[in-house]
């Protein structure tokens, strides 16, 4: 008799729930796992083979296993004898990550950085000291959710202006006063360029600060990559600009600039960069390794504009509704999630695959397949592309989709 095997069965691994968490479960959850998603992770479609088309990362300039950047990795590995695992805060000049920050500041073209464990962690960090309860925030309606939970931290007044809208902001600032005015140079979810020069002009007339989240154009865009800020030659007019480096960095942090002078204050404020880790040795070897190899990828920048003209103009013909956008992010917006699982299951089927992007990322009913390209693409490799989506489109119907029937009203308004 197996007792002791039945006992071990029948004893719970894990105590009860709160009713509270039941039935938050049961309200927010269990309606879209047994109704939108047939009971499914709405994330999750099929396994990628080997000759899939993979349009599901961020790596924009394909710099992943690049020798440089693993032969820093390697010998930060074998040769990286004295570290120690603690805050980041208590390193000193000469560590590693020091000359990491120097060279990112420099390559934005600004006076200091701190490099984060992510690029959630320094727009939280960096918010958290530069606004306050009487600091209103005003965020664009597109802005990644980490800049709402920064001003959060920060205990600020989250104000929401209308995307890509100088106008609205103008309004928004003349109401509520000058704060923090918060923005991203190329939206993450469709592509989206931020019109910069006017938001600065509004910021600047109303004696406001900005930040800038360049996760998305820090080594695709400007001179040397050195982002959409750059480019525009707004660097001296642009107070903050923070990044991600897990896009064309590839790997696992993020930074923000600041003025020299702030640099201590914020050691000793902001709670992300206190209470983590730093980063591992081969972690900050490799981002180094990557700064030199982004900013000499010229040939890269050209090849993924290129590509994403090519792409956008057929995917517009096909009659996909991606107006929205304009870099090398292309939203295919179905709409509600059981729609884009729809186009999701479609493409893969076919070998394309990318990324389904839905609630909390998106708004309720604005789900997508977001489809990221990489320089690294072929020409073959495009082309399939192409003949996919051209014979997707007619089982999907984009040019119902409601992101396409908003549009044509627009259009006849």
């Amino acid at each position: 008799m197996d007792s002791l095997g039945t006992l071990e069965r029948a004893v719970p691994k894990e105590p009860a729930m709160h009713p509270a968490v039941l039935a938050r479960l049961e309200r927010d959850f269990k309606p879209r796992w047994e109704g939108e998603w047939g009971g499914k992770f709405v994330l999750h479609g099929s396994q990628p083979g080997p000759n899939a088309v993979r349009l599901d990362g961020n790596d924009y300039l394909s710099v992943t296993g690049h020798p440089d950047i693993v032969s820093a990795q390697v010998s930060a590995l074998t040769r990286s004898t004295e570290f120690v695992v603690q805050s980041g805060v208590f390193l000193l000049q000469q560590h590693p990550s020091r000359a990491l920050e120097r060279a990112l500041a420099d390559w934005v073209g600004k006076e200091e950085a701190l490099v984060c464990q992510s690029g959630y962690s320094a727009n939280v960090g960096l918010l958290q000291c530069i606004a306050n309860a009487n600091t209103p925030v005003f965020i664009d309606a597109m802005a990644h959710t980490s800049l709402w939970e920064g001003a959060h931290a920060a205990r600020a007044p989250a104000h929401m202006f209308r995307h890509n809208d100088p106008d609205h902001l103008d309004k928004m600032l003349s109401r509520k006063g000058p704060g923090v005015v918060v923005v991203d140079s190329v939206y993450s979810t469709t592509g989206a360029v931020c019109p910069l020069a006017e938001m600065v002009e509004v910021v600047e007339k109303h004696g406001a600060m900005i930040l800038v989240d360049e996760s998305h154009s820090l080594g695709t865009h400007g001179e040397r990559g050195a982002g959409l800020v750059a480019s525009l030659g707004l660097t001296n007019r642009v107070h903050f600009i923070t990044a991600s480096l897990a896009k064309a960095m590839a790997g696992r942090a993020g930074f923000f600039t600041m003025p020299a002078s702030m640099r201590y204050y914020v050691l000793t404020s902001s709670f992300p960069n206190i209470f983590s880790s730093c980063l591992l040795p081969h972690e900050v070897a490799g981002l180094r390794a990557t700064v030199d190899v982004l900013q000499r990828a010229d040939a890269q920048r050209e090849r993924l504009f290129q590509m994403t003209r090519r792409l956008r103009e057929r995917i517009t013909d096909l009659g996909y509704p991606i107006h929205q956008g304009t870099e090398q992010i292309i939203a295919l917006e179905a709409g509600t999630e059981a729609d884009t699982m729809k186009l999701r299951d479609a493409l893969e089927a076919r070998g394309v695959f990318g990324a389904i992007f839905c609630a909390p990322a998106t708004s309720r009913n604005r789900a997508m397949v977001r489809l990221t390209l990489s320089a690294a693409l072929t020409d073959a490799e495009l082309d399939h592309i192409e003949a996919v989506l051209a014979e997707v489109a007619p089982i999907v119907q984009p040019w119902d989709w409601p992101i396409a029937r908003r549009a044509r009203v627009a259009a006849e308004a």
